[in-house]
C-alpha cells in the first residue's frame, strides 16, 4: 500500500506533493534544497555547505521513514553550475560508505528553488523491519 507524508520539522510543502513516498519496497524522498530548510539560507551560494545541509536532512527523512544512507539506491542531483561537481561530490560522499555509492545522475538546472544551488533527490530501499 502506498503512504505519503510529510517530515513534521519541514514546511507543509506548497507544491501539490509529499516530502515522503512508501510503497512498501521503496522510499521515495522529494527533491530537497537549503532553501526548504529553516535557515538553509544562510549557506546559499557555498556548494558543499548546502550540500552538507540537504544530505543531513535527507538522512533525517530517511530515519523518519525508517531507513538510513546505506539503504540509498538511487539520487538525482541538480546543480546550477555544473562546475562545481567536485565541491559537492566530496560533500556528497561524506554521508556514504566509500565505494558503496548509489547509482546517480547529475545534471546542470539554470535555476532551483529559492535561489539555492543544489537539489538531491534520493530512493532508498525500504528496510524489512521498517513500517515506512
Amino acid at each position: 500500500m502506498h503512504r505519503f507524508r510529510n517530515d513534521p520539522t519541514l514546511a507543509v510543502p506548497v507544491f501539490p506533493g509529499s516530502h515522503i513516498a512508501t510503497d512498501g519496497h521503496y522510499i521515495f524522498l522529494c527533491g530537497l534544497t537549503v532553501t526548504d530548510i529553516q535557515g538553509g539560507e544562510a549557506v546559499l551560494g557555498d556548494i558543499a555547505e548546502e550540500t552538507r545541509w540537504v544530505m543531513r536532512r535527507l538522512t533525517r527523512m530517511l530515519e523518519y521513514a525508517g531507513a538510513s544512507m546505506a539503504d540509498v539506491v538511487r539520487v538525482d542531483i541538480h546543480l546550477t553550475n555544473l562546475d562545481t561537481i567536485h565541491t559537492m561530490d566530496a560533500a556528497y560522499a561524506e554521508f556514504f560508505e566509500e565505494k558503496r555509492y548509489p547509482a546517480r545522475t547529475c545534471t546542470e538546472s539554470l535555476r532551483l528553488s529559492g535561489g539555492s544551488n543544489v537539489e538531491i533527490t534520493l530512493v532508498a530501499r525500504q528496510p524489512e523491519n521498517s513500517d515506512g
